[in-house]
């Protein structure tokens, strides 16, 4: 499925990871560590908008080389591949729906990492339910006035600039929501403290607050009352680059279980020669491959826009996100007590996999999304 081009970025990608960042994520991890010295390398590399077009500051690439340069990433760290995939879901909303402005004054600059954005949708009673918000943006004499707030988002400690889901006319449901592009030094942003997460620690989360926030008419990213929507367009990829994401995470696993496994001797033998332990590793390697191949096929069908993109993206996301967990788990069982102690990969990897299953839409919502899809007769 990968052509020529699409390996050549997988080597490039997994040489930085092997030589750049895997070396410094057992730091990362343990001091909470914004890196951004390896942010900006990446932005050199042309790491940050995978699939923005080249004229406007992207690599131009297609939607499987983003799966690809996530999983490589993500075998480095998976909090490094996450600023990743948080730079294509913004690159992804001006592309589609920014002003030439727009895309000037934020999307530029972010590319080039000399910008951080943050993507706030979430709040304490709208998470997978995103039809909750009560982040209000009222028209006021020459723009809009910002009240609310938003939880558990990436970047937040140390964003310049958020892109906001918020609600423009609280009788229209969907269709009463849309997107503005919110400078971090606006009089009213202000941030919560920095959230100390169970993994992915080198990826900062907190709480934005919005007290009042002035913003220009030139400030509503797209058109109003469709905010819904182009969010919700836009987390089909999002689930492509989290599902690549946990590959990338159980990938790391299995190359450090057989490792152990070829290294570790009991009875007098290496581990890897017994039966039990051999037929783990093959159900991880499959796994994995199963879970690498429906997030290549769910790149390729939102690429080609095929009809059945979203329950693809769904399945790929639900599937790698859930094997992420277990496959991790059993890299932690091949280290044996080794595997619990911190500072070892394997246990970070494991703690690393579990928000696969929670961001970007719980697996219980792509379960329903696909069920929903079957039923209407996309079963391919």
């Amino acid at each position: 499925m990968l052509g020529e081009q699409h390996r050549e970025v997988q080597d490039a990608v997994r040489r930085f990871a092997t030589e750049v960042i895997r070396p410094v994520a057992a730091e990362l991890d343990e001091t909470e560590r914004f890196p951004a010295e390896i942010y900006r390398q990446m932005a050199e590399l042309g790491l940050f908008g995978i699939t923005v077009p080249a004229e406007l500051g992207g690599a131009g690439m297609d939607v499987l080389s983003y799966a690809v340069v996530m999983e490589e990433l993500s075998k480095g760290y998976a909090s490094v591949a996450d600023q990743c995939g948080l730079l294509e879901l913004i690159g992804t909303l001006f592309t589609r729906y920014g002003t030439d402005a727009q895309r000037q004054r934020w999307l530029g600059p972010a590319l080039r990492a000399e910008l951080r954005p943050a993507y706030a949708i979430t709040e304490a009673d709208a998470g997978t339910d995103v039809s909750g918000i009560r982040t209000t943006a009222t028209r006021v004499p020459g723009g809009w006035r910002l009240d609310g707030g938003k939880l558990w988002i990436h970047n937040a400690p140390v964003c310049d600039f958020a892109v906001v889901l918020a609600r423009t006319d609280k009788a229209a449901g969907h269709r009463g929501m849309s997107i503005f592009i919110v400078d971090a030094a606006s009089p009213g942003f202000s941030r919560g403290a920095k959230e100390h997460k169970m993994g992915q620690r080198g990826s900062p989360v907190g709480a934005l607050h919005f007290d009042g926030v002035e913003l220009p008419e030139d400030a509503l990213l797209g058109p109003e009352g469709r905010g819904f929507h182009i969010m919700m367009s836009v987390l089909e990829k999002g689930r492509v680059g989290i599902a690549a994401l946990a590959v990338g995470i159980a990938q790391a696993g299995l190359e450090a279980a057989l490792a152990q496994a070829k290294q570790r001797r009991q009875f007098g033998q290496p581990i890897a020669e017994f039966q039990g332990l051999q037929w783990l590793l093959a159900d991880m390697a499959k796994d994995i491959q199963a879970a690498r191949l429906l997030t290549w096929d769910a790149a390729v069908k939102l690429e080609n826009g095929d009809p059945g993109a979203n329950m693809a993206c769904s399945m790929a996301k639900c599937m790698a996100g859930d094997v992420a967990v277990a496959r991790s788990a059993d890299a932690v069982q091949v280290f044996g007590g080794t595997g619990y102690v911190k500072g070892y990969e394997v246990e970070r990897l494991y703690r690393d996999a579990k928000i696969c299953q929670i961001y970007e839409g719980t697996n219980q919502i792509q379960r329903t999304i696909i069920a929903r899809e079957l039923l209407k007769g996309n079963a391919s």
